[in-house]
């Protein structure tokens, strides 16, 4: 059941809506909990059992964990201050304990799942290589909606609860909830469980502003994914199923566009689903702040799927930087590297790590971890030479506030964000390459005039269309950036000039959106992940 489609916004959506406003207050989670399973079953059938073994075992380690702590809590007060010490120590093994078998069940299913066919396909090359009879068979295996999502929420919940940022929660619907609400299952956002789980189990009551806004997003996601994301990936499509048929500026422009597709369907798909929790009454937490507006790939990062990122620095940075054996290896190494370096590479360790599984979270394939690695290398270079580049900038004289090197830094950002776009829609890494490789050596001016644009799928009309929703979205994220709150000046204009722009909103959606005939419906990216 996709997020743009007439059977998600129109039937599912309004029939959970109607059941929740006239249920209850206090019985409307069970709306929730109750619709959040009919889409997961919808969506994906029987593959809800894995939902449900995910959901069961870290309720069941939650109350675990929670036993234990409170257990501590009780024994601490009766303990000698010379015997506390001993004390913690062997709860905290236990709670790591819990912590692992819950780990193990979620992270377990979500590794035979999403990357047995993975491994094994390079564990028999290597056994090939090194003369092995090891031959391990691939597997059919169908990959569960949203579980990359989902586990890692889970995950999160379970260290939280480990950390004492939340309480074991002993209600399990409130948990089932939790992970399976249908707006962020399939493609986030991913939420703390403090931060959701509440809003999820309170009734809340209708508002006039939240469920108008609510739709307002909705709209504005639609417009973005179908008039936009799916007419683009016309062109996107055709450029990297054949490459090498192209000169390079039609692959720079294949390039473009698809990084124009993933931003408009992907923040377009989080605007579908903060909309639809937003007409229940629900805050989910922001994904997306103008990442194309950064100065620095580490500031696009902090912008762009920002839950992922935050996700990845608190259960994975900060639990590496953090632990005991890492703080010992950073203090030895500052010993020896009596300099900035030596401050620096301690850094650089937790953070290999993090792209590591950033890339490989993205999908089983070598080309996800040369992704995560892309921007690893760039980050770490750029902290590597931060301060030779200060020193050579100041002695040239250079502003680095100034406007004209800030939009030097846009500019950088760009194309590095881009070749890394390109890195994660090629086939494979090798195509990546040698695409990369025609942009600059192949570049061929006459695509423009030739004929060639009108020869990859779209005509004229469709790329003004684009254009024109290009400038749309551009001249939203400008106002926003600048703090102007399009939505809310929208509220305060009279009934008339606001339903005008609505339906306009809507109208451009219906007429301008690519549907019907002659267009394949296109699957959300990230939910196939």
């Amino acid at each position: 059941m996709a997020y743009n489609s007439y059977l998600y916004i129109v039937v599912f959506l309004g029939l959970s809506l109607l059941l929740y406003y006239v249920t209850p207050k206090r019985l409307r989670w069970i709306i929730l909990l109750l619709a959040s399973y009919v889409f997961y079953c919808v969506s994906s059938g029987g593959l809800i059992v894995y939902l449900l073994i995910s959901t069961v075992s870290v309720y069941i380690c939650g109350l675990w964990l929670g036993k234990i702590i409170e257990g501590y809590e009780s024994a601490k007060a009766s303990t000698p201050k010379e015997e506390r010490k001993a004390l913690s120590e062997k709860v905290t093994r236990r709670k790591k304990l819990v912590v692992f078998v819950a780990l193990l069940v979620n992270f377990g299913l979500l590794a035979f799942l999403k990357y047995f066919n993975f491994f094994a396909d390079n564990i028999n090359v290597i056994s090939k290589l090194l003369n092995l009879n090891i031959a391990i068979r691939s597997r059919r295996i169908a990959l569960p909606l949203g579980i990359s999502f989902y586990t890692l929420m889970a995950a999160g919940y379970i260290i939280d609860v480990y950390r004492g940022k939340c309480r074991a929660d002993r209600n399990p619907c409130r948990v089932a909830l939790f992970l399976s609400f249908f707006p962020h299952i399939v493609e986030g956002p991913f939420a703390r469980y403090d931060q959701l789980a509440g809003q999820l189990y309170e009734g809340h009551a209708f508002s006039y502003k939240e469920f108008t806004f609510g739709a307002q997003l909705i709209v504005w996601g639609l417009f973005k994914k179908i008039v936009i994301a799916d007419r683009v990936n016309i062109v996107v499509k055709t450029v990297f199923a054949s490459p090498s048929a192209y000169s390079g500026l039609v692959v720079l422009l294949g390039v473009l566009l698809f990084t124009l597709q993933i931003y408009a369907e992907f923040s377009g798909a989080m605007d579908i689903v903060t909309g639809s929790a937003q007409m229940f009454g629900i805050s989910l937490v922001k994904n997306f702040e103008r990442p194309f507006f950064s100065r620095t790939v580490a500031e696009f990062w902090r912008r762009w799927h920002m839950t992922l990122g935050a996700w990845l620095r608190d259960f994975i940075l900060y639990s590496v930087s953090l632990s005991k054996w890492f703080v010992k290896l950073s203090k030895l190494i500052k010993s020896r590297l009596r300099s900035n370096t030596g401050k620096i590479v301690p850094t650089l360790i937790p953070l290999f790590l993090v792209w590591l599984f950033c890339g490989l979270w993205h999908g089983a394939s070598w080309k996800y971890v040369l992704y995560g690695m892309y921007y690893y290398v760039i980050m770490a270079l750029g902290m590597l030479f931060e301060p030779l580049f200060s020193r050579l900038f100041a002695a040239l004289r250079i502003n680095r506030e100034g406007r004209p090197y800030k939009a030097l830094q846009l500019v950088r950002t760009l194309v590095l964000v881009n070749i890394g776009m390109l890195i994660f829609r090629a086939p494979e890494t090798k195509t990546a390459f040698s695409m990369l490789r025609s942009i600059f050596t192949g570049f061929d001016p006459k695509a423009l005039t030739n004929g060639t644009l009108l020869k990859l799928g779209m005509d004229l009309q469709d790329y003004f269309v684009i254009g024109a929703g290009g400038i749309v979205m551009l001249a939203v994220s400008l106002l926003q950036e600048r703090g102007f709150s399009l939505r809310e000046r929208i509220a305060e204009k009279n009934i008339a000039i606001r339903w005008c722009i609505y339906f306009a909103a809507i109208f451009a959606v219906i007429i301008f959106g690519a549907y019907g005939a002659g267009y394949n419906p296109v699957d959300f990216i990230y939910a196939q992940f």
